[in-house]
């Protein structure tokens, strides 16, 4: 069986928390409170976002090197992702998830 390093696996689980996080409060938060929170740049922001931290996560997990590539892109869309929640405001569990994600993919990339 494949080992996950520690620092591996942390990203892993910080991506994984991260989709969950997008995918529910776009699914939730977001659609409920319309407005801002539906308009089209930052809902889509939010799918991709949760889309990349599962793609990240699932890359890791497969045990390739090509993980430093998603985790880049993932840490680039988590950031724009984070900037766009704190934006629209009341979305600080997204903000913040989403800057911890980052944060453990770049190290990741690098």
């Amino acid at each position: 069986m494949h080992h996950t390093s520690p620092e591996m696996q942390a990203c892993i689980d910080a991506c994984l928390r991260c989709y969950q996080t997008c995918l529910g409060m776009a699914s939730h938060h977001c659609l409920q409170g319309g407005g801002k929170h539906v308009e089209p740049e930052h809902f889509r922001l939010m799918l991709a976002c949760a889309e990349i931290c599962r793609t990240s996560a699932h890359v890791m997990l497969l045990g390739t090197a090509h993980h430093k590539h998603t985790c880049a892109e993932c840490a680039d869309v988590c950031e724009d992702c984070a900037r766009s929640c704190e934006q629209v405001g009341d979305m600080q569990d997204c903000v913040e998830q989403c800057r911890a994600c980052a944060e453990s993919c770049r190290k990741m990339a690098a």
